[in-house]
């Protein structure tokens, strides 16, 4: 059974496309950018800053689904420049336990949408 997830905590979808989709115990997060929810402006002042807005709008969007950062079995980052990483890094590992910590893959991309350097989109199991 599939159900829509959407809070407006998290940022509305900016296309066709739901912020996430739970099948049964599987939750199938769409990508989160830097965009605060409140105000719909993105967060760009600094890497770091960026990332944490993703990972917070992620929080929303995993609580929707009444999940956590636990829950999660896969990321997948997508970046526009791989001389952020460590930066990014050290955001995105402040949200999880290492020893718990997801499946992931990090790719540099040409473009991202509206032109931000980060995007994360995860999976997480109940």
């Amino acid at each position: 059974m599939k159900k829509i997830i959407n809070t407006k905590k998290a940022p509305a979808p900016i296309g066709p496309y739901n912020q996430a989709v739970l099948v049964n115990n599987t939750l199938f997060t769409s990508g989160q950018i830097a965009i605060n929810p409140e105000n719909g402006k993105l967060v760009l002042d600094d890497i770091k800053t960026e990332t944490r807005q993703v990972m917070e709008n992620m929080k929303a969007v995993l609580a929707s689904a009444e999940m956590t950062f636990e829950n999660v079995v896969k990321t997948s980052i997508f970046i526009a420049d791989m001389n952020d990483f460590s930066n990014i890094n050290d955001i995105y590992g402040s949200y999880f336990n290492n020893e718990t910590a997801p499946a992931r893959e990090t790719v540099q991309v040409a473009c991202l949408p509206k032109n931000v350097n980060v995007e994360i989109s995860m999976v997480a199991i109940k």
